[in-house]
């Protein structure tokens, strides 16, 4: 039970929360949506729950599937590669920018990110590798000092988190990360745009033999083409 009368109305508090536990993977690919099982978790009528449900759906996040109910949406691989070519763009852009205009303040909070992520790496600790990474990535984020910019690479990294989880369980994909990391801030600190981009392009390069390891490490229910949003 969640108590959500925080603030705004019942709908848009489940629209967050739900947004939440799918982006986290709490709520995974294909998970069934009972309205009354929301509900009465969230303690609210099921019509703030059918309207949350209608605006995810909306979002391309939840399916619906008419007397069978709703279930969380997943990603067919077109989609997948079609969203992170973009996430890639915004990442570069995101970089090239942080080369240009990160504070002495910021960068060294990326170094210190980093050695974290070195650490991390070195006790084989996925969880704090995914926060810590997540971390890393945000810092750069910050340091473009383009608002608009940030909300949107933010939303995409959100939904495909829940995938990009699956390619740093792939053999070696620790080291690999801690070496593109290296390059990236290493542009970033000599103030390279050109370089920082070009770095981080390739961090989240998804052709070749790294992303067909990705894909037969994913589960088979997020790979299904009949549900495709």
């Amino acid at each position: 039970m969640k108590d959500i009368n925080a603030s705004g109305t019942h709908a848009d508090r489940v629209v967050i929360d739900l947004k939440e536990r799918i982006f986290s993977g709490q709520l995974p690919p294909g998970h069934r949506l009972d309205e009354q099982d929301l509900a009465d978790y969230y303690t609210v009528s099921r019509t703030p729950v059918r309207e949350a449900l209608r605006q995810l759906a909306a979002a391309g996040l939840v399916l619906m599937r008419g007397r069978q109910g709703a279930i969380v949406a997943w990603l067919t691989v077109k989609r997948l590669i079609e969203i992170w070519q973009v996430l890639a763009d915004l990442e570069g852009l995101s970089a090239r920018l942080a080369a240009r205009r990160a504070t002495p303040g910021l960068i060294t909070q990326l170094q210190q990110a980093h050695l974290r992520l070195v650490e991390v790496v070195a006790d084989r600790d996925f969880l704090t590798f995914a926060e810590v990474n997540a971390d890393f990535h945000g810092l750069i984020y910050e340091a473009s000092q383009n608002q608009f910019l940030i909300e949107n690479v933010r939303e995409l990294r959100q939904r495909t988190a829940i995938y990009a989880g699956h390619i740093t369980q792939q053999p070696g994909r620790f080291n690999d990360t801690l070496v593109e990391h290296q390059a990236v801030l290493d542009a970033i600190i000599a103030h390279d745009g050109d370089a920082a981009d070009r770095a981080m392009r390739k961090h989240l390069d998804m052709l070749g033999d790294s992303f067909a390891d990705f894909l037969a490490g994913l589960p088979a229910v997020m790979l299904q083409e009949p549900v495709a949003v």
